[in-house]
């Protein structure tokens, strides 16, 4: 089935000036009685056909390991002096960090999310929104305010920058403080049976002081971070042609996201997070250093809270660019799990349904990478991670109204959806999309509208 993960942020709806309540701006369409017949008889031409009957995912890279440890074993080609960066990028993704000065680990904060990468991204896996009494371990908020920052990217709130941190260090407050709750949805198959969804409400109140009017929040939960060198690796032109090609189908029409690439100063094509807003790893995990974790780095000096407390004004980076660097390098090559039970006849079946209901238009099946400089193991790989690495409009309910660079408020990423099914195995649940709201993949697949609609309704 269809996920398209990458694709939903809740809505945010105006509050009172230090609280924002942010809901789904409406709920999802009850799913009609589907017409399968032109289902049976579509005949999708090229990227869409492209069945991938095949176990290796990740080509080369692929890792044939379905226990806890699968989403965290090196890629099998991978060794000597690259292994050994692998394992160095390794313990820096683990290393938790402290606000006390002066030790090999310090610089936490002055406000944060977590501590390490790892207290993120469990067993190298996905996040989910915490359950009744629990912290947000797993989910951050994105932030902005109306207009364009730097390069066309988000405005970044004053003292706030673009992401609130809900904790801080001693003596400093946090960004926010947010609450969690849900209210069902219902709705209807065409056979009669009855479905239920949960719809999130996020309440962020101000921490330190009242949030700004008219912020715009996104609650985001922490993606798989393994293949991802991969999909580093795939070729501008292939990801332009598979836009060209959906747009002439005039049925699902995924655009490049181009962002601002810090590293090489100039606009590059967006490929990670939910909405493709970063090019590449290295810029991926020094952000993710700063803006989770309090890090500072030379590639992004400041704290998100400068200006605000002698605490938060320049100083010298707190994390050195190679560790930077070894931690991005540790994210591009770990391995894909292998595709399993490929020879079920259940599973066949479903792969050719996935493909006649249209699925496979945006969740591609087959890509081929390029030339990663450095990394051999990536490059020139055929892989199956189902996903077109384009943006695409999800339709209202799964908006968040916040623009990221040319991602409209509506638009999200294309998830990848390879070792989808090995999620509950390596962290222990079955919540999808990005704020985690769908708690199995068919509750994932009906939350999908907008130009996925005519395939959900398939």
């Amino acid at each position: 089935m269809r996920i398209f993960a990458s694709l939903l942020v809740v809505g945010f709806a105006a509050g009172c000036a230090d609280q924002r309540d942010l809901t789904a701006p409406s709920e999802p369409a009850t799913t009609p009685t589907p017409d399968l017949a032109p289902a049976m008889e579509l005949n999708v031409a090229g990227f869409q056909s492209n069945i991938a009957h095949t176990a290796l995912s990740g080509g080369a890279t692929t890792v044939f390991d379905a226990t806890l440890d699968a989403f965290s074993m090196p890629a099998p080609n991978l060794a000597g002096a690259r292994l050994a960066k692998h394992s160095d990028g390794n313990d820096g993704f683990d290393e938790a960090f402290i606000a006390t000065p002066g030790a090999s680990n310090s610089g936490l904060g002055p406000v944060f999310d977590n501590e390490s990468c790892e207290a993120c991204h469990v067993g190298d896996g996905r996040g989910r929104p915490p359950f009744a009494g629990e912290s947000f371990a797993s989910l951050l908020f994105r932030s902005s305010i109306i207009g364009r920052g730097p390069h066309g990217g988000p405005q970044p709130i004053p003292g706030l920058g673009t992401q609130l941190q809900l904790r801080a260090v001693p003596g400093f407050g946090p960004d926010a403080i947010a609450s969690l709750s849900y209210h069902d949805s219902t709705g209807t198959f065409g056979d009669g049976t009855s479905y239920h969804l949960q719809v999130p409400e996020f309440v962020l109140t101000g921490g330190r002081g009242p949030l700004p009017p008219g912020v715009l929040v996104s609650p985001r939960v922490a993606p798989v971070v393994f293949g991802l060198g991969l999909l580093e690796a795939v070729p501008e032109f292939e990801v332009i042609a598979l836009s060209i090609a959906q747009r002439a189908t005039h049925v699902v029409s995924g655009e490049p996201n181009w962002v601002w690439d810090e590293v090489l100063q100039r606009i590059r094509l967006g490929r990670f997070g939910w909405k493709a807003n970063n090019p590449n790893l290295f810029q991926q995990a020094a952000g993710a250093y700063n803006g989770d974790m309090g890090i500072t780095s030379s590639l992004f000096p400041a704290e998100s809270c400068e200006g605000v407390d002698p605490i938060c004004d320049r100083h010298a980076p707190e994390v050195a660019d190679q560790t930077v660097d070894d931690v991005a390098f540790y994210t591009r090559t770990l391995g894909v799990p292998a595709r399993r039970d490929i020879d079920d006849p259940i599973n066949q079946q479903g792969e050719v349904l996935f493909h006649q209901s249209g699925c496979g238009s945006c969740h591609v099946a087959t890509l081929r990478t390029g030339v990663l400089a450095g990394i051999p193991e990536v490059s020139n790989q055929v892989i199956h991670p189902y996903t077109d690495l384009l943006v695409h409009d999800m339709g209202p309910a799964l908006a968040d109204r916040r623009p990221d660079f040319q991602a409209s408020g509506q638009e999200w990423r294309t998830a990848p959806l390879w070792g989808i099914g090995l999620v509950q195995t390596v962290n222990g649940h079955t919540n999808f999309l990005h704020d985690g709201r769908a708690r199995s993949i068919l509750e994932a697949v009906l939350w999908h509208g907008g130009e996925a609609t005519q395939a959900r309704d398939r």
